[in-house]
C-alpha cells in the first residue's frame, strides 16, 4: 500500500478571538476593537494547514454534539481535511478559545478543553486504522495524554514518522517520548523539558544534549523573533526570522510551522529545507487574522 497521507490527532476548539489594544486590569471591563469567531484547536490548525499545502491529510479528534462542533467539521472539509476519524461526544460540548491578541499580534488565550479530553484507549483502538494508512502521525498536548502515549507506542508498530508538537508541556512517559521521531517545542516548552530557561539561541544551543536524549531524531525549538533551531546528533543550524514581517496575529504561527514541517517530511525533504519552508510559511501565517483562515496555501508560499 502506499502510504502518502498525514494523520493530525488532536484538539478541535471553536476559537474566540479578540483584538484589543492591551490586557485588561483586574476588575476592569476593556472595551475590544473587535472580535472574529474561527476554527482552532492546535491539531485542528496543522490539519488545515497541511491541507492547504496540498498534502492528504486526516484529522482525527473529538467535538461535541452541538453547533460549534458540526461547524467545526464542516470548515474543516471544507479545507479539504478528511474528517471521517472526527467523532461525537455525547458527554461534553465542543472545546472553546478564548484568545485576546494585542496590536503588535502577541496572543494570550485561554481554553476548556471540552470533548477534546471524552478520550481513552478505546479511542486509539478506533482510530487505529488511520495509523496503518498514514506515513506521518503528528500530535500535539491538548488531549488526554495516555492517548498521547499509546497513540506513539502503535504509531510505531506501524512504522509512521512520528512529530510531536509538546504543546503545552506537560509530563509525558519518557519511554513513549524516546520513540518520537522529530520533537517540535517552542522556547517555554524546550524550557520544561530541559529543566532549564531557554529563551534564545544561545539558551537552546547549550541545552540541545539534554532534549536530543529524550526522543530517537531531531528536535526543532521555535523562538519567535529569534527564529528556529533545528538540533540534530550531527550538529545544529539556525534560521533567522524575517523581521520584515508585520504581524496581525501570531495564533497559529506555531501551527503553521508544524503543518509545514509535517507536509516536508512527507515529500522526502531534507531537514533543512524542512525548516526553511515552515519559517516562511509561519511568517506568512501571522501576516492575516485567525489561525485557519490566515495559514497560507503552497500557491502563496
Amino acid at each position: 500500500m502506499m502510504r502518502n497521507a498525514i494523520a493530525i490527532i488532536g484538539s478541535i476548539n471553536q476559537d474566540i478571538i479578540f483584538k484589543v489594544p492591551r490586557l485588561p486590569q483586574k476588575g476592569e471591563t476593556l472595551t475590544a476593537d473587535g472580535f472574529v469567531m474561527c476554527g482552532g484547536g492546535k491539531g485542528a490548525n496543522q490539519s488545515v494547514q497541511c491541507a492547504k499545502l496540498g498534502a492528504k491529510t486526516y484529522m482525527a479528534g473529538r467535538v461535541g454534539c452541538d453547533s460549534f462542533g458540526e461547524a467545526l467539521t464542516n470548515n474543516l472539509r471544507n479545507y479539504g481535511v478528511d474528517v471521517s476519524y472526527i467523532s461525537r461526544s455525547d458527554s461534553f460540548n465542543t472545546g472553546i478559545g478564548s484568545n485576546q491578541v494585542l496590536s503588535d499580534g502577541s496572543l494570550y488565550a485561554t481554553i476548556v478543553t471540552g470533548a477534546n479530553f471524552d478520550m481513552d484507549i478505546s479511542y486509539v483502538d478506533s482510530i487505529e486504522p488511520l495509523l496503518h494508512e498514514c506515513k506521518i502521525v503528528v500530535l500535539q498536548m491538548e488531549i488526554p495524554m495516555p492517548v498521547i502515549e499509546e497513540t506513539i507506542r502503535r504509531a510505531k508498530k506501524h512504522d509512521c514518522y512520528v512529530i510531536l508538537n509538546a504543546a503545552p508541556a506537560k509530563p509525558i512517559d519518557m519511554q513513549a517520548l524516546q520513540l518520537v521521531d522529530c520533537l517540535i517545542v517552542n522556547e517555554s516548552e524546550a524550557s520544561f523539558f530541559a529543566g532549564t530557561e531557554i529563551h534564545d539561541v544561545e539558551s537552546a544551543t547549550a541545552n540541545v544534549t539534554k532534549l536530543l536524549s529524550l526522543v530517537s531524531g531531531e528536535v526543532i525549538i521555535t523562538l519567535g523573533k529569534g527564529g528556529s533551531l533545528l538540533c540534530e546528533r550531527t550538529g545544529n543550524t539556525h534560521f533567522s526570522a524575517d523581521m520584515s514581517v508585520q504581524a496581525v496575529d501570531t495564533t497559529g504561527a506555531g501551527d503553521s510551522y508544524v503543518g509545514a514541517i509535517a507536509v516536508k517530511t512527507l515529500g522526502g525533504a531534507d531537514r533543512k529545507d524542512s525548516c526553511q519552508f515552515a519559517s516562511r510559511v509561519a511568517d506568512f501565517a501571522v501576516t492575516r487574522m485567525g489561525a485557519q483562515d490566515g495559514m497560507p496555501s503552497l500557491g502563496e508560499i
